[in-house]
């Protein structure tokens, strides 16, 4: 076990990693890696040629346009709550893609084997769609959405930390899903007129871009507080109730427009949904509130042996301050002591949290904490200097 003021210890000499083991265990995953990617763009690429016979060749063009212009915007703002200690962008695009191009394809294929059933034996396409919408889709695509968030929670221990990350990743697979989801709902409307794809637009672009992500949130709430918990029941009713409860709202919404109509419609998104989506941001903002804690607690031992000033050890525990760093390092130094200030930020953060997750357990080996540990330090106070210097 390792001792939890490791920083302070003196680091002992481990036998060096065999490269070429090291070398052919990462050609392995680079290659597994490129063959998943494949395999899900090719998934992507036949839910896409689903959709065109379904809206014809103009639909589909005009859905994918409108479908993806707000993407970027919806994308800046889920990355914007990730303040303390963001995510490496490779594995932000897996979630996303996952969403877009995986999840996408096993709901459309579940979702229409689930329709087919229901209206062989009701002999009704109203029960069919009804079923589909309230029963078969939220069970479905909820499940799929998941799916991406318990290989991170498992496969990435040193990537997910907490209730932010959970969010964060949750997000932005909802958002992929809902990307390529609205192609089909925009390529749909085109065929009924430009008012139709008008009302859809302002409806799913506007009124509700963010319900996706909304009921896969819970999930994602579910396992950060998994993680963040040292009690077993915690972890194991966490993730199961945070699925649930993504489930039961993702059958809410659709529910309130399948039977209330319109109505309906209106009275959930009043009622359920924009106080639903408040509840959201107070549970960022407590989280945040937690991720700063974890950097003050964990970068104390670097203030106290003068690593850092006092002035640096509160710019990293603040969202605030760290932004006011950024904005001061741009205004005297330009982009590159900005990128650097950046970098500063980031850096500390991942030195706090990977003590944090030793603290708790969480580490593959002793040699690689210790050697991870190292490389923080070292990268910080070359930060340090160069910020310094202004």
């Amino acid at each position: 076990m390792i001792n939890n003021q490791y920083p302070n210890s003196p680091q002992p000499n481990f036998a060096p990693v065999a490269v070429g083991q090291s070398g052919y265990v990462t050609a392995i995953k680079i290659v597994l890696g490129i063959a998943a990617g494949l395999i899900a763009l090719l998934l992507g690429l036949l839910v896409l040629l689903l959709i065109g016979f379904d809206t014809g060749p103009v639909g589909l063009f005009v859905g994918m346009v409108c479908a993806t212009i707000p993407v970027p915007i919806y994308v800046t703002l889920v990355l914007w709550i990730d303040r303390y200690e963001a995510e490496p962008l490779w594995l932000l695009a897996t979630a996303f893609g996952w969403g877009a191009l995986v999840a996408v394809f096993i709901a459309y294929v579940l979702n229409t084997g689930v329709e087919l059933s229901v209206a062989e034996i009701t002999q009704s396409v109203q029960a069919a769609h009804t079923a589909g919408a309230v029963i078969s889709a939220p069970i479905v695509e909820e499940s799929a959405k998941a799916l991406i968030l318990f290989i991170i929670f498992f496969a990435k221990r040193d990537e997910f930390d907490g209730v932010i990350d959970g969010i964060v990743y949750a997000s932005l697979a909802a958002l992929g899903f809902a990307m390529t989801e609205n192609i089909q709902y925009y390529g749909q409307a085109v065929l009924h007129g430009g008012a139709v794809l008008s009302v859809t637009f302002f409806i799913r672009g506007f009124m509700a871009p963010f319900s996706h992500p909304l009921f896969t949130s819970m999930t994602g709430i579910g396992l950060g507080l998994a993680r963040q918990s040292t009690n077993l029941a915690v972890k194991i009713i966490m993730p199961v109730l945070g699925l649930m409860m993504a489930m039961a709202m993702h059958a809410i919404w659709n529910g309130s427009g399948a039977v209330g109509g319109l109505l309906g419609f209106l009275l959930t998104y009043c009622v359920f949904m924009v106080p639903a989506f408040l509840i959201i941001l107070v549970v960022i903002i407590f989280a945040l509130r937690r991720e700063g804690r974890i950097v003050r607690e964990f970068l104390l031992a670097d203030l106290q042996r003068g690593t850092l000033n006092s002035q640096e050890y509160a710019q990293l525990g603040s969202v605030f301050l760290r932004m006011g760093g950024s904005f001061d390092a741009l205004t005297r130094g330009g982009m590159g002591h900005w990128r650097a200030c950046r970098q500063f930020n980031q850096v500390g953060s991942e030195l706090a949290f990977h003590r944090s997750r030793v603290a708790r357990g969480i580490f593959s080996s002793e040699q690689a904490a210790f050697e991870r540990e190292a490389a923080y330090l070292k990268l910080l106070q070359e930060l340090v200097t160069r910020l310094r210097s202004l």
